[in-house]
């Protein structure tokens, strides 16, 4: 064997032995020049053998707030065909499950009831935030309804932030695809594609050998992605066998729009190195093996962020990387 053949070996058996590479990129909400610089960011950090077999988790919310959800949508979607190599998981977060509702591509329950059952446990609600009554709204999913509704309060106290049409803020998503917020007309509007698209978004990922660096060095770990998280005190495979079904007879999934509770690690993953990661909590948060990664919590002057494993290095659009 040649010296340079020697070489290439060398180089290909290196490569083939280093961990994969996986990105989990936090909230997009409808900013694609933000995504585009993220994405470009990440080309450069990495190396680029390693970016192009890499596995990219998106961790949710692509939607409402900022004014180009169209437009990050097509972006997600020309994935799969401009980088191959890579494998993409698309998770979804609340904003997308109740984009999704109302467009009436979720699956159905499991258990063969009517959406309209869930409204009963949250209908105190419905005069305050404006619930959507217009065509099809009969046996829609609750956050459907919520989500293309007309809040009547026009601040969001909690985040000094004004409503944009909805309790979700989704006016902006309606406008990037050319109708004014809470038109039915959305529903043509919207391309089959994007359409399949939300339709087969995932509620929650797992992959067994996951690297990580610790204060041990590399580990090897469980990943466990969800958009918010998982419950604390409830039974774990419980709680992933309900997500894997996407069963949506519940009116409100936990996993995706918890807050408090689904802060922490369950303390039954606490014995195994269990790497549990998500967005939609609008702060970055990393300790240990618990990865909060939301720094731009749909905000325009915030970055979006993505980790980088097994280095754990954050990345985010607003980085100037050298070339």
């Amino acid at each position: 064997m040649s010296d340079q053949n020697s070489e290439a070996t060398t180089t290909e058996t290196q490569i083939s032995e280093r961990p994969r590479v996986v990105c989990c990129i936090g909230d997009t909400h409808g900013y694609i020049t933000k995504l585009q610089n993220l994405w470009s960011n990440l080309q450069s950090h990495i190396d680029p053998h390693d970016f192009q077999a890499a596995l990219i988790i998106f961790l949710g919310d692509y939607c409402d707030r900022g004014p180009h959800t169209r437009h990050v949508i097509d972006f997600l979607i020309s994935l799969r065909s401009s980088y191959p190599n890579q494998t993409h998981v698309f998770l979804s977060g609340n904003h997308d499950f109740a984009f999704a509702a109302f467009l009436g591509v979720l699956p159905k329950p499991l258990d063969g009831s009517h959406f309209s059952e869930g409204w009963r446990e949250y209908e105190d609600n419905e005069e305050r935030e404006g619930w959507y009554r217009g065509d099809g709204y009969e046996d829609m999913h609750l956050q459907g309804r919520r989500w293309s509704g007309n809040i009547k309060e026009k601040i969001n106290v909690a985040k000094g932030t004004e409503y944009k049409g909805s309790i979700y803020d989704a006016g902006p998503t309606f406008e990037s695809y050319g109708v004014p917020h809470g038109s039915s007309d959305l529903v043509k509007a919207v391309p089959d594609e994007h359409k399949k698209f939300l339709a087969d978004l995932v509620w929650v990922h797992e992959e067994n050998d996951v690297c990580v660096e610790t204060e041990n060095g590399i580990t090897h770990c469980k990943l466990i992605a969800v958009h918010a998280g998982l419950e604390r005190d409830k039974n774990v495979e419980e709680q992933l066998k309900f997500l894997r079904s996407r069963d949506t007879r519940v009116p409100k999934v936990e996993a995706l729009s918890g807050r408090k509770n689904v802060w922490d690690i369950p303390k039954e993953l606490s014995e195994d190195p269990i790497i549990v990661v998500s967005g939609h909590h609008g702060k970055l948060h990393v300790e240990g093996l618990r990865l909060i990664i939301d720094e731009g919590g749909g905000l325009e002057k915030n970055p979006v962020a993505a980790i980088v494993l097994p280095s754990k290095k954050i990345v985010r659009d607003t980085d100037i990387l050298a070339k």
